[in-house]
């Protein structure tokens, strides 16, 4: 069974998070929800307010997730926007060094709306790479990655593809925002589980793509 880590910080967008899991569990994907600690605090609270003032319960804290991990990782990580969930996750230091070490193993890295910016910018996951993410979030990349130099550096052979709802590039799977959920949410399932099991469950959810 495929494994996926989804961090939640307080401010994630809800549509982002919700619809990710929702379709990723339909395809029988073990999916582990992660409470992210808030800028400048090291614990977290299970219960996650998002920036519409819809609270989740997530399955996990960080810190108790990355210790049952032991030497293991997931087949993949997704940080949903929204803010400020994207720049609570943005400044966590260990949820940094933990995409970090997915996108060096390899593994599948997912940031939709604010995310790929405010989270992925700062790792470097982003360089060479092609991505999306929320209209003019691109503007703030000197900020989130620390200096213009460093942007250069932790940039550098990137390219930002506009108006599509999502854009997947090797093991980086990035979206535009809240209303491409769907469409990168499919696009996840099908990364993973292949395209019998897209194709169910977009029919299970009347997706005019497959004909419901």
């Amino acid at each position: 069974m495929k494994k996926v880590a989804v961090f939640i910080a307080r401010g994630f967008e809800e549509i982002e998070a919700g619809t990710v899991v929702d379709y990723l569990r339909r395809a029988e994907v073990d999916v582990t929800t992660i409470a992210i600690p808030e800028r400048n605090t090291v614990e977290s609270t299970p219960l996650v307010e998002g920036s519409h003032a819809i609270a989740v319960v997530t399955d996990m804290q960080l810190n108790a997730y990355l210790y049952s991990l032991k030497d293991s990782l997931p087949d993949a990580v997704y940080c949903p926007g929204g803010m400020p969930g994207a720049g609570n996750i943005g400044a966590c230091d260990p949820a940094i060094d933990f995409l970090k070490k997915m996108n060096d193993a390899g593994k599948m890295i997912a940031a939709i709306c604010a995310a790929p910016v405010v989270v992925l910018a700062k790792t470097g996951i982003l360089a060479g790479k092609k991505y999306t993410c929320y209209p003019g979030m691109e503007e703030g990349l000197e900020n989130y990655c620390g200096s213009h130099a460093k942007m250069q550096e932790l940039m550098k052979g990137s390219s930002l593809i506009r108006n599509v709802p999502f854009v997947h590039d090797g093991n980086l799977l990035t979206g535009r925002g809240p209303g491409t959920a769907e469409q990168f949410a499919m696009e996840f399932v099908r990364t993973l589980c292949g395209e019998e099991t897209a194709k169910r469950i977009g029919t299970g959810a009347c997706q005019r793509e497959f004909g419901a």
